[in-house]
């Protein structure tokens, strides 16, 4: 069971044309170049993996998606909208970002149940907004979507770290968002815990909301099935870009990494080791 779209709530319309663009994107912190010449489209439906090592620029690109940082130079569409011409603040409440950057931002004493109702209006403290029955029957059923019902009255510094990312998809999902952000969700994460989340995300790829899915990760192994595109990303510059099969290659993957790398795929999920 899930939630149904509310008053205030997103992707129950039309999906929109572009959920996400970036052209010519260069990024620049501190005189050191992040990101540079990045060309990369999201469209309605497709659900994306960037990859690549440490220091690709991956994360600061995940952030210019979320609208929290802007690029240098070049140009940014969100959800149709041309960042620097629209209000940001009307357009994050159409998108949902899973990640430790979230994470730690959210008051440890926190009850799972109250960390999803406030996924409402995209809140973290509980001021003088207010929140009726439906709310909170809706934040239990989407905890109960992603297997952590019995998690609503436990404390958010109590959770384990699978449990943790669990309730925070809870949460990201209550708006039904056109655009859901996922930063190293497997983080952390023991074995059991690891697959647990990747059938989550898989089940959630193959529902037509949110319109536009990116998942930043290290390890082609994290890959839930169901993803059907990739950016790889090294040094901040594009290696490849398109469908997943043309994309998570043992050539791409290896020119991505700077080593020799053998790619096998097996019931939609990869697997990688050195080459011989």
């Amino acid at each position: 069971m899930s939630p149904s779209p509310r008053a205030g709530q997103h992707g129950g319309g039309a999906p929109p044309a572009i959920v996400l663009a970036v052209e010519h994107g260069a990024f620049v912190r501190q005189g050191t170049v992040i990101l540079d010449d990045v060309h990369w489209v999201v469209r309605p439906g497709e659900r994306w993996v960037v990859l690549g090592p440490n220091g690709a620029g991956k994360s600061s690109l995940l952030h210019i998606a979320s609208t929290y940082e802007a690029l240098t130079r070049g140009t940014t569409t969100v959800l149709d909208q041309p960042i620097g011409r629209v209000d940001v603040r009307t357009l994050r409440r159409r998108i949902a970002i899973v990640g430790a950057l979230f994470e730690h931002a959210i008051p440890p004493r926190t009850r799972a149940l109250d960390l999803v109702v406030m996924g409402r209006d995209a809140t973290l403290m509980r001021w003088q907004q207010t929140y009726d029955p439906q709310d909170e029957a809706d934040a239990q059923a989407m905890l109960e979507r992603f297997g952590c019902k019995h998690l609503a009255d436990a404390r958010f510094d109590t959770l384990s770290q699978g449990e943790r990312k669990r309730v925070q998809i809870a949460r990201a999902m209550m708006t039904n968002p056109d655009l859901l952000l996922l930063d190293e969700p497997t983080a952390g994460l023991d074995l059991l815990g690891r697959e647990q989340l990747l059938d989550i995300l898989a089940a959630l790829a193959a529902t037509p909301h949110p319109a536009g899915i990116v998942l930043v990760t290290h390890h082609p192994e994290e890959i839930p099935p169901g993803f059907t595109h990739a950016l790889l990303l090294r040094e901040g510059r594009v290696v490849a870009s398109g469908p997943i099969a043309d994309t998570i290659t043992s050539a791409t993957v290896s020119a991505c990494f700077g080593a020799a790398l053998r790619v096998r795929r097996e019931e939609g999920r990869f697997a990688v080791r050195l080459a011989s």
